[in-house]
């Protein structure tokens, strides 16, 4: 194989461009190693800044506090508790409670028992009742009965509705029980 002058340049430029080629492959990476370092130290930076304000907020309060102590004897005069406050024991918490004034409401009390069987009809909710006044939030029968003879005068479409409305579970029944028969 005859070496010629143009060969040896191409075999040379090629090479040139080899070399180039994996320069900027090892720099890319390199660059890469830099930034992903810079984004940590940034990262630190922020977790140190954010460090540093909690400690200047808390030095500042704890600076503050003979300021605050010197308002509060002025201003306030709250102290705090004394060994002479505190409770000792169940008799010493009951002496503490007292009667209830006359008038005053009675305490609201929940149960757990079951409706009876009249009222099944009814919400099963438990009806809200006013301690003070001891009206209940429920709507009164009267007000119920009267709803009911108001529908019944009104047009025969909302009737038709009505009727349409009650029988529907009873057609969706059927429209299932004819698909279930062709499948």
């Amino acid at each position: 194989m005859n070496l010629t002058r143009d060969r040896v340049h191409s075999i040379g430029w090629i090479s040139v461009l080899l070399v180039c080629g994996a320069m900027t492959i090892g720099l890319t990476l390199r660059v890469n190693a830099v930034k992903s370092q810079v984004h940590d130290a940034e990262k630190s930076i922020v977790y140190v800044q954010r460090d540093i304000d909690f400690l200047e907020t808390e030095f500042q309060t704890r600076s503050n506090q003979q300021a605050l102590k010197q308002l509060n004897d002025l201003e306030f005069g709250y102290k705090a508790p004394g060994a002479g406050q505190y409770i000792e024991g169940e008799r010493q918490l009951a002496a503490l409670g007292k009667a209830a004034a006359p008038g005053a409401p009675e305490p609201i009390r929940y149960a757990n028992a079951e409706a009876p069987a009249e009222k099944a009809s009814e919400s099963s909710l438990l009806a809200m009742v006013s301690p003070v006044s001891g009206a209940t939030a429920a709507v009164p029968e009267k007000a119920e009965k009267s709803q009911e003879t108001a529908t019944k005068d009104l047009d025969p479409e909302l009737k038709a509705l009505k009727h349409d409305a009650a029988s529907l579970s009873k057609r969706l029944a059927r429209i299932e029980l004819a698909e279930a028969a062709q499948q």
